[in-house]
């Protein structure tokens, strides 16, 4: 029989790279070829998201290169812009099927069905929980510990794409640890929509049986090598209990991405985000105090409604002073049925490209100097595919340096490939890529 080709495309955050992967291995290898997406393939799958107006109108255009590739191929549209706006989805040209964040998990059934209906997207309940991870694709693997959120931040339409907050049992999530390093992963991605916020609904359960402290402390017992990375967790939800117990790790590496938003209380409140300013500073010097060579990223957003240049200085002149890594920084894009989007006091595009500049150049400064710091400090790095230049290996220090290490003779890329190695960073690149060498 021969086989169809299969390919997918991965948009947004890494929770979607997770369960774009568990999606990928129902398509039996058996009945189907995996292929990358750049090839010619029979079905092409594409994992959207819905976080700005730009992640919708890049679907678009991914849609139209899977066309281009083969004009009769079956392409399925799934995840969170499906969910939110499955009309419009389905509207596409090309797009065959659209299915919602419950759907997609059942896509080989919706493959085998006739095509009535062109779009399936369901509301998520409290109920619905389907384990994800990632794995043989990158040299990380992203696992899913808990999805939804129960937050109503004015700007955010993830919970009405994603559900309530629901988590995964620990002793799933421990099993899954397992099961990735005994396949030589070396190192694990926790991801979720709100992760701090672990321990909710468990299987249906409406009171709260564990937390996110409870899930660390098991999961460090596990006797498996490997490395465990936080994705982005809430100031308010990361509890100094949790930064002392990281601190002192076996598994966990000095690594924090926390959402600040906005450094001005007042945009804060607007945003009805769970926390000011002066907590958020607290932590960091907390993590400062306990990890002093941790790697601090946060999230801002510029230009929200009602966002005055004084709101902006008070946001620019508090990142200055904080002492954090990096910054990823998002310019405000109004969200369908979010309560931010009936706000009246809308920033200009020019303004909000000017701020987000602005920010951009201060966040390159603090990583490169961040990044000094680090010199001619010994750090273990795991060493990715090289699958472009062949003249260095590319990989990431525990605290999330981005290193490069020349391939000579004493160095080849097979022995190194998805291996822990200990080097000495020597000196940092134009670019901002540390320069290594190994220790031994």
């Amino acid at each position: 029989m021969l086989k169809k080709k299969v390919a997918f495309y991965t948009m947004g955050c890494k929770l979607n790279y997770a369960e774009t992967s568990t999606i990928a291995r129902k398509f039996s290898n058996l009945y189907y070829q995996h292929v990358s997406f750049k090839s010619y393939a029979d079905i092409y799958v594409i994992n959207s998201c819905s976080v700005t107006k730009n992640a919708e109108m890049e679907l678009k255009h991914i849609v139209r290169s899977a066309m281009n590739k083969n004009s009769e191929a079956i392409i399925v549209a799934i995840g969170c812009y499906a969910q939110l706006n499955p009309k419009e989805v389905s509207s596409i040209i090309g797009v065959d099927i659209v299915l919602g964040n419950e759907e997609k998990f059942k896509i080989i059934d919706y493959l085998n069905r006739d095509k009535e209906n062109k779009y399936y997207a369901n509301f998520l309940s409290k109920r619905t929980y389907y384990s994800s991870f990632s794995i043989g694709d990158r040299t990380r693997s992203f696992l899913k510990i808990q999805d939804g959120c129960d937050y109503k931040c004015s700007y955010c339409i993830i919970p009405m794409l994603r559900g309530e907050s629901r988590s995964e049992s620990i002793e799933n999530i421990l099993k899954n640890i397992r099961f990735l390093f005994n396949q030589g992963v070396k190192e694990i991605v926790l991801t979720g929509v709100n992760i701090g916020d672990y321990g909710k609904n468990i299987y249906g359960e409406n009171r709260r049986l564990y937390t996110f402290f409870d899930l660390i402390q098991a999961i460090d017992q596990i006797q498996e090598k490997g490395r465990i990375r936080l994705s982005s967790i809430e100031p308010n939800l990361l509890k100094n209990e949790c930064i002392e117990f990281l601190s002192k790790s076996k598994h966990f590496v000095p690594h924090f991405h926390i959402p600040l938003q906005s450094g001005s209380n007042d945009i804060l409140g607007k945003m009805h985000r769970r926390y000011i300013r002066e907590l958020y500073q607290e932590k960091v010097k907390k993590i400062r105090c306990l990890m002093p060579d941790a790697y601090i990223g946060s999230d801002i957003i510029v230009g929200y409604p009602g966002e005055t240049h004084k709101h902006f200085l008070e946001t620019y002149h508090f990142l200055k002073k904080l002492e954090i890594s990096s910054l990823h920084i998002f310019t405000y894009s109004a969200r369908p049925n979010t309560k931010s989007s009936a706000m009246q006091e809308n920033v200009s595009k020019k303004i909000q490209w000017k701020r987000n500049k602005i920010l951009r150049i201060l966040s390159n400064k603090k990583y490169r100097f961040f990044c000094k710091k680090q010199i001619f400090t010994k750090k273990t790095v795991l060493f990715e595919k090289n699958n472009h230049n062949k003249k260095y290996l590319y990989g990431y220090t525990e605290n999330y340096i981005r290193i490069k290490m020349p391939l000579n003779l004493y160095n080849s890329y097979t022995t190194y490939e998805n291996t822990l190695q200990d080097v000495l960073i020597t000196k940092v690149d134009k670019d901002g890529i540390m320069i290594a060498e190994p220790i031994n």
